[in-house]
């Protein structure tokens, strides 16, 4: 099948039933280049994986694992038709891949004419003519060439059937008639043919010849004659060879197959007739006594309408009602909650007038800062004299240095 006929016949959307197995198809082809290819000590042993099976890309099982196959199986091959391209590791971006893998395809003068997404399962018919694709470069990189089928010679099996000497053959009948030393060239064919002109005129023939001049009459007995008869009546029986594929016997077979489907449909027919007007009956027995419970619940019926339309009225009121209660019970928790403020407020304010401890904290403060003001009066003092003490030391070195140069001065 070539290139172009076998993506003509994938890319059909109306081509029968067969065309949902066409992706099978393709994979087994596939599996068949991958191992002219020597795939499993190549690809598969480096990668320490399993052989694929006849149709692991033809069916999604687990797509991390089918795309991770997929890309790599797509590289390997790439190689093999002398592309230069590396192997996909587990976390490269896949649009990226799926996108250097569609643009080597192109190279090969091959149409992609479908989405890069429809990749991204690693299974399904796209995947399948990507890999085809790429599985026929790889061979034709390899001076791969398919030689011309041979076809087998097919033996025909021998029937091991005892040939009895009681029995009569129907290829005795024919050496007897046309004789043994004849040429069996003239009588080979398919089927065994007898020459019933030829044995008419045989017959009259030896019927010339035997013909006697004067009549004959027989002095044979009755009964020994059906005696002998009954002896020679088993010689006389002929078994014909069937042949399978003798067309005579599927017509045979095809008659009796019509004739069983036959018997066995108007036997069927007659029971499915009975139990066609059983489901009638059954169905009209079914519809009468509907009408007639429709007639006795009418009355019923009616009230049971009244008492929703009663029941739906009341769910509305309540619903205006409940809808009326959640509102006010609303501006009443409101209300609550500010009296509960100006409670604690007013409590507040009452105990803080009739409580003498924040007086005593007063006072208690008071007294804390007067004694605090005495320790810094005390310390201010003492900072005073601390100041005179040097002012003095100042003024009296100071009057000393003015002696002492002085003295020097007057000699």
């Amino acid at each position: 099948m070539s290139d172009d006929k076998r993506r003509g016949e994938e890319s059909v959307e109306d081509g029968g039933p067969g065309l949902v197995y066409m992706p099978f198809v393709v994979n087994e082809e596939l599996l068949d280049k991958l191992r002219l290819l020597n795939y499993e000590t190549e690809f598969i042993k480096p990668l320490n994986m399993k052989n694929f099976s006849r149709h692991y890309f033809a069916i999604a099982t687990n797509s991390g694992e089918q795309f991770f196959m997929f890309t790599s199986l797509s590289a390997w091959l790439l190689r093999l038709a002398g592309r230069d391209f590396e192997q996909p590791q587990e976390y490269d971006d896949p649009n990226a891949t799926i996108s250097g893998i569609i643009a080597e395809v192109k190279k090969f003068n091959y149409s992609v004419d479908f989405p890069p997404s429809k990749l991204k399962q690693g299974a399904g018919e796209h995947c399948l003519y990507i890999l085809d694709r790429l599985a026929d470069e790889a061979l034709k990189h390899t001076n791969f060439r398919w030689g011309k089928p041979e076809y087998p010679e097919e033996e025909m099996e021998e029937e091991n059937i005892v040939e009895d000497d009681a029995e009569l053959t129907l290829n005795k009948v024919e050496d007897n008639i046309f004789g043994a030393g004849g040429d069996e060239d003239e009588f080979e064919d398919d089927e065994p043919m007898m020459d019933l002109e030829g044995l008419r005129k045989l017959n009259q023939k030896n019927d010339e010849t035997s013909k006697p001049e004067e009549i004959m009459e027989s002095t044979t007995d009755a009964a020994d004659w059906k005696m002998e008869v009954e002896r020679v009546l088993p010689q006389l029986k002929v078994t014909i060879r069937t042949d399978n594929k003798d067309w005579r016997v599927h017509v045979e077979q095809m008659h009796q197959h019509k004739d069983g489907i036959e018997t066995s449909l108007t036997e069927t027919k007659t029971y499915l007739d009975k139990l066609h007007d059983e489901i009638t009956r059954t169905l009209e027995k079914i519809s009468s006594r509907e009408k007639y419970i429709n007639n006795q619940l009418e009355h019923h019926l009616s009230e049971f309408r009244g008492a929703q339309d009663s029941l739906a009225e009341t769910k509305e009121r309540y619903r205006q009602a409940s809808g009326g209660v959640t509102d006010r019970s609303r501006l009443l928790a409101e209300v609550s909650e500010e009296l509960e403020k100006v409670k604690m407020e007013m409590d507040d304010r009452g105990s803080s007038m009739t409580d003498g401890a924040p007086l005593v904290k007063i006072k208690q403060a008071i007294g804390q800062l007067k004694k605090e003001n005495t320790n810094m009066d005390i310390r201010m003092g003492v900072v005073e004299h601390i100041l005179l003490q040097a002012k003095l030391k100042d003024k009296t070195s100071q009057s000393k240095q003015a002696h002492t140069t002085a003295a020097p001065t007057s000699y």
